[in-house]
């Protein structure tokens, strides 16, 4: 399910829509729309919950944006104009889709999103605090959203409890399967991705010449499957049927969504199935 329902959250960092709605508000600059949106629901907070919930940013990365963003766009202008960029990115991935498939999307979304348990879980739990949308597109963005940030806290969790830190995890992926480049941008400087590199060898997790073992491939693997159980309660909420009814009502809206999203984007997002 994460596969179908990432894609409809990640246009928001993609589409021209809604690159276009938060520069209108002032954000000017792909990393201030970014962390103004993101951390909107968390009000206007600084720098350090959100380097904390956001995990693989560098702190000095999190703290040029935080909190002087809100100079620029108080926390509602951002919440709003993430939004309307979203819906007008869906509208015109979309538009060939009929309304009511889109609406029963939206309801089953919902109930999931609205089975998916928030304690310990601070994005998942803010974005789930939010208005309910007025229309179906609006509806269907926003749960999909609250899921993700639901399944991304976990994830966070479980990479804490393997004890990795958010250079460490970066540094183990572009080793296993991601270019450099597409992780870089994060912040970090050249002696913190060595020294991360080194706890990786020191751990096990990788050889002298920085490739993956099997023991980091294992480790991976762990974290994979915890996240996984942690994100599962939303789908019980919403049982087999209604889970595999909105499986296939997402497929043509998830399939829409890829086209924006760049192959090689961070997120990692595999090949939607049938």
């Amino acid at each position: 399910m994460w596969t179908h329902v990432e894609p409809v959250h990640a246009i928001t960092y993609f589409h021209p829509r809604a690159r276009a709605a938060t520069e209108a508000i002032g954000l000017r600059g792909y990393w201030r729309g970014y962390f103004a949106g993101r951390a909107a629901p968390l009000g206007a907070v600084d720098a350090a919950p959100v380097t904390a919930v956001f995990f693989t940013f560098a702190p000095p990365m999190v703290g040029r944006a935080l909190p002087a963003v809100w100079q620029l766009a108080a926390p509602g202008e951002a919440l709003r104009a993430r939004l309307t960029g979203a819906v007008q990115a869906l509208a015109e991935l979309t538009y060939e889709l009929p309304e009511a498939h889109l609406a029963e999307a939206a309801e089953l979304l919902e109930v999931a999103a609205v089975g998916a348990d928030t304690a310990g879980r601070v994005l998942g739990a803010a974005n789930a605090a939010l208005p309910r949308g007025d229309y179906p597109l609006a509806r269907l963005w926003q749960a999909a959203t609250t899921l993700r940030e639901h399944r991304g806290d976990g994830h966070v969790a479980a990479l804490v409890a393997a004890g990795l830190d958010p250079v460490e995890t970066l540094a183990f992926r572009v080793a296993l399967d991601r270019p450099e480049e597409h992780l870089l941008g994060r912040g970090w400087t050249g002696d913190e991705w060595a020294q991360a590199r080194a706890r990786l060898v020191d751990r096990g997790w990788l050889t002298d010449d920085g490739a993956p073992t099997e023991a980091g491939r294992a480790g991976l693997r762990a974290v994979e499957d915890a996240t996984d159980r942690a994100a599962a309660r939303p789908w019980l909420a919403l049982g087999p049927d209604g889970t595999e009814r909105l499986r296939e009502l997402l497929v043509p809206v998830a399939r829409a969504c890829h086209t924006v999203i760049p192959p090689d984007s961070p997120i990692g997002l595999p090949a939607l199935a049938s």
